[in-house]
């Protein structure tokens, strides 16, 4: 098993042991709860950092920071489940999505 396939089966195991009532019941809402639990969890990770210039610097806590930044892979992973994704079907998704920003980079975009 590579890692990403690890990953998603832990992902899997986690969601059953959940208290699922609350989840939406179809796709897209699913999707949309995972991409605003997504968003939070990206605002809890900017906020480790010293964003704010107009105060004093605190100490970065890389710990912390890694902490947010594996929240967001689980919803990013269960979005992946809930889109039928797969780690072969994210690995290509994500070449073909490379190419393009590549050749968006060549051509000044």
């Amino acid at each position: 098993m590579d890692r990403l396939d690890e990953i998603f089966s832990l992902q899997k195991g986690l969601e059953g042991m959940m208290n699922l009532e609350r989840y939406p019941k179809d796709a897209e809402g699913r999707v949309s709860a995972l991409s605003t639990a997504i968003i939070h969890e990206a605002v809890e990770l900017q906020r480790t950092t010293n964003w704010k210039w107009w105060k004093k610097p605190t100490p970065f806590n890389v710990e912390e920071a890694k902490e947010e930044l594996i929240d967001i892979w689980h919803f990013v992973v269960q979005a992946s489940l809930e889109l039928k994704l797969t780690p072969d079907d994210i690995l290509e998704e994500y070449k073909r999505k490379n190419e393009i920003n590549r050749n968006r980079q060549k051509n000044g975009y």
